[in-house]
């Protein structure tokens, strides 16, 4: 049975605001020693220690960028964040922080006909590192969900793949922003690849649409949530299961 590598520990290099709601921390030092290449897109555990138990606090993180001496994980800023936001806003450079994995990559299928992808800004990395791997002929379409205006990105998707920003000031509260844009999309022809991550009550609205109203088949979707709305990493990893769970006997 293969074992989970143990964490490796990362020195804080830089920190770059993105966008007005979204900060980017780089990370390098002896935890690139050993560190996989190629991993852009990849989750990361990221580890806090807890005062009053062994066991440290865990976060889920996508890999933005990567190079050899290197990596960018980017952040959405909250005002009520929790401990990886609060960190990501106080850390300094210099210090450092031990972080679990990398998992498996979560990557559009780049033999299909055509892709979608669809998230968020949690998912805005995952996908940024996505339109970079595509070839450059695919065609298809992102409809990406931001804060603000000021936190459209300018991404390096192919010619053939149209970006579609939608302005949600209020995600997880009000899921109808990025299920309208998704639910009005001209449906191309031939077989997709669809990538989707967002809240988790959002998600749940667009895998109805997508397997039910669209047809999409189980093979060519990918479909996560990233986060939920009033709930914690640990209540919403339950959640996930049981949805998981019942959204698989359905099937």
């Amino acid at each position: 049975m293969n074992r989970r590598p143990s964490p490796r520990t990362f020195t804080v290099l830089d920190k770059t605001e993105i966008t007005p709601n979204m900060l980017r921390v780089t990370l390098g030092g002896e935890g690139m020693a050993d560190f996989p290449a190629d991993q852009e897109s990849a989750y990361v555990k990221l580890r806090f220690p807890q005062a009053q138990s062994e066991r440290p606090l865990l976060r889920t993180y996508t890999i933005r960028s990567q190079r050899d001496d290197s990596v960018d994980i980017d952040f959405v800023r909250h005002g009520d964040g929790g401990p990886a936001a609060r960190w990501a806003e106080e850390v300094q450079r210099g210090e450092t922080i031990d972080i679990g994995g990398p998992g498996p990559k979560k990557r559009v299928d780049s033999a299909a006909d055509w892709v979608l992808l669809i998230g968020d800004m949690t998912a805005l990395p995952a996908i940024s590192a996505n339109l970079e791997t595509l070839p450059r002929a695919m065609s298809g379409h992102a409809i990406i969900e931001v804060l603000h205006e000021s936190d459209i990105q300018n991404l390096d998707a192919p010619d053939g793949v149209a970006i579609q920003w939608v302005i949600n000031p209020h995600p997880g509260a009000d899921s109808a922003p990025l299920y309208d844009a998704v639910a009005a999309l001209d449906w191309p022809a031939g077989a997709p690849s669809v990538w989707c991550a967002c809240e988790f009550a959002t998600m749940r609205r667009l895998r109805e649409h997508l397997r039910g109203d669209r047809g999409v088949m189980r093979q060519q979707l990918y479909i996560s949530s990233y986060w939920q709305r009033g709930s914690n990493e640990e209540a919403h990893k339950q959640n996930k299961r049981a949805d998981a769970e019942g959204s698989a006997s359905t099937l």
